[in-house]
């Protein structure tokens, strides 16, 4: 098969698209109006059903899956399958929650609002607008080159619980496409530079591990038994100095101590505190290192009761890990054929590394995988605005929805046609 990337099909492409707009921003105003809060098993579950009656005309049987999480959703699979055994099978990926619940909404009169170019609403980038985009390049497909639409099993995957970081759907997504896919794609949203045309594509993500510390002491009273006690907020804290000290931006290694707890009452010294520790990194030896020394401040005991009776002792669990997802000939193959399928149309394509994680970290060792292909926009996971402007919510750019689209159904048909 032959991908067609003339300059006359991209302008019927974008002709195409543009005569749909009206028809995808309802669409996307619908999803929006839905709150699908990952902890809204009901939201995300409604937003799943909807969106499968959305793919349903173009022939996508719709499957869900309870996520292992018995307080979050259900996952979405809408699959399409190729008469052809011998088909080959691409993954199109995108997630039903978002991070803002209903009163947070509310409070924030967080909805629909278009202001010129920018559309507001919470998901509406992140990632609602690249479920859109998913759809509006299969239509694409479906129509302008049938026979290659026919001739290929599609399988839309969507995350219930993806802001959470659940590791189910990753394997559900491996299961359902095998290691013999053509490529998994991820609608997360994807940077623009309007002018010059550039796309911004994910080449690479960091890996994230996340720490619990404890930290064990004795409490004693504060007036008359002072010298008894041993601090537990006061080892926390030192350990904590000694956690941002971890922190190499020059080789891209931070660490955020995220939440500090401890005490009870002010006449009582402290024999308890806690953390959480969030620890990220693109290269898998400095991720290494940074486990190696987290874990090496377990049973760190710096202080101790002043009458030397008790000493204060640092507990360190490794709550969850998740490795970096680095560039990688795969990955790097997918880039470039975007790259000849956008220079075909006067597109240029910058490859980029994310400090964030996708449901991409958890595919791309076993799929050949490409991140960012959703819409741009900005403020993902903001629900405030403020009248100075030094808050704003989350938005999305409509004008970016007609070109990423042609790139997209462009690049795909190459995809498919250079694997024919």
């Amino acid at each position: 098969m032959t991908a067609n990337t003339t300059p006359e099909f991209k302008q019927q492409l974008n002709a195409f698209f543009e005569n749909q707009m009206p028809a995808y921003m309802q669409l996307l105003r619908d999803m929006v109006a839905i709150n699908s809060f990952t902890a809204n098993p009901f939201g995300v579950n409604k937003l799943g059903k909807m969106t499968a009656e959305v793919f349903a005309p173009l022939g996508f049987s719709s499957e869900t899956v309870q996520s292992v999480h018995a307080m979050y959703g259900r996952h979405l699979i809408l699959t399409r399958p190729s008469k052809n055994q011998a088909a080959p099978k691409i993954g199109l990926v995108s997630h039903l929650d978002t991070v803002f619940p209903p009163d947070e909404e509310e409070r924030n009169d967080f909805r629909w609002r278009q202001e010129g170019d920018r559309i507001y609403g919470p998901g509406v980038v992140d990632i609602k607008g690249g479920t859109i985009m998913i759809y509006m390049l299969l239509s694409a497909v479906q129509t302008f080159a049938p026979d290659i639409f026919d001739a290929v099993t599609w399988v839309v995957l969507l995350d219930a619980n993806e802001e959470t970081g659940g590791r189910d759907f990753g394997k559900l997504c491996v299961q359902h496409l095998g290691e013999d896919a053509l490529a998994c794609l991820v609608f997360e949203p994807g940077n623009w530079e309007k002018d010059g045309n550039k796309f911004h594509l994910v080449a690479s993500r960091k890996g994230m591990a996340v720490y619990r510390l404890t930290v064990d002491g004795r409490a004693a009273h504060a007036g008359s038994a002072h010298e008894e006690g041993a601090n537990a907020v006061l080892q926390m804290a030192e350990v904590i100095q000694r956690i941002c000290g971890f922190t190499d931006y020059g080789r891209f290694l931070t660490f955020n101590v995220g939440t500090v707890a401890g005490g009870t009452v002010i006449n009582r010294v402290p024999h308890f505190a806690s953390a959480s520790v969030e620890m990220r990194a693109f290269d898998e030896a400095v991720f290494t290192e940074g486990l190696a020394n987290m874990v090496a401040l377990d049973g760190l005991s710096t202080v101790q009761s002043a009458d030397g009776t008790y000493a204060c002792r640092v507990n360190v669990e490794v709550y969850t890990k998740v490795a970096p997802w680095p560039r990688n000939a795969a990955n790097l193959r997918l880039i470039d054929i975007w790259h000849e399928a956008g220079a075909a149309c006067g597109y240029v394509i910058v490859p980029e590394d994310r400090g964030g994680l996708s449901d991409g970290n958890f595919i791309w060792h076993m799929i050949p995988t490409l991140d960012g292909l959703g819409p741009a926009g900005g403020n993902a996971h903001c629900s405030e605005r403020s009248e100075d402007g030094s808050k704003e919510q989350e938005y999305v750019l409509q004008s970016s929805f007609v070109p990423k689209a042609v790139l997209n159904t462009m690049s795909i048909l190459k995809l498919i046609g250079s694997n024919c």
